[in-house]
């Protein structure tokens, strides 16, 4: 079974400095018929404005992935990590226990694009921890494994049986998604478009499966997607 999720369904909030879109409900956006897809807590499209960001708060028992499309962000948070993040790349945090961070676009003319995602843990109180991924020099149409819930070499580790999954295909080529028939998967299209079955899929649609496999996309454009495989 497959559920295509719009664009435009999503919530929206503008706060001058930041345009955020939330597939899930988040903060003043409530939904209650799509509050997660299974682990998949939060899927918000943000717009960073330059010289601007998002000050120290706190998280607990949650993993925080940060995909970021364009422009750059500035990371500090209270285990002494600092690092800014450019497009392309990715930070993950398990929060665990608590942690404190800040996210800052440095830039005074160029706006950060970035996705971030939420995936509830399958043990609280872990301790906390943070990483960074960044892509391959050679980035193919296929998949690249950019996070997951087993320990693999140049993949960052996330305190579920999640799988998240990377592609950038070019125009007119088709991609198998890494579906898994015991287990549930969503599509994120994050730039361009793509087909799937009849459906067209744009930046900012998605589309989720339960219990599926053997299904493909062709890229119309130029695209960038996610998938999660969860348990």
């Amino acid at each position: 079974m497959r559920n295509i999720i719009r664009s435009e369904s999503r919530g929206a909030a503008d706060h001058g400095w930041l345009k955020s879109y939330h597939t899930f409900s988040f903060a003043g956006y409530h939904n209650p018929k799509s509050m997660n897809f299974r682990a998949l807590r939060v899927i918000n499209e943000d717009w960073v404005k330059p010289a601007e960001g998002f000050g120290t708060h706190p998280h607990h028992d949650m993993e925080i992935i940060t995909y970021i499309l364009s422009g750059a962000l500035a990371h500090k948070d209270s285990m002494g990590n600092t690092h800014t993040i450019k497009a392309g790349e990715v930070q993950t945090m398990s929060a665990g226990t608590g942690i404190t961070h800040s996210e800052f676009n440095g830039s005074d003319s160029e706006t950060v694009h970035l996705l971030q995602m939420w995936i509830i843990p399958a043990e609280k109180g872990v301790k906390p921890k943070y990483q960074e991924w960044y892509p391959p020099k050679n980035v193919s149409d296929d998949w690249i494994l950019v996070a997951s819930g087993e320990a693999k070499q140049g993949v960052a580790k996330i305190e579920r049986d999640v799988n998240l999954f990377l592609a950038k295909p070019k125009a007119g080529s088709k991609l198998e998604l890494p579906l898994n028939k015991q287990r549930y998967g969503w599509l994120q299209v994050a730039e361009g478009e793509v087909k799937l079955g009849d459906e067209i899929l744009k930046a900012g649609d998605a589309a989720s499966f339960e219990k599926e496999d053997a299904i493909s996309i062709t890229a119309n454009t130029n695209a960038q997607v996610l998938f999660y495989d969860l348990d």
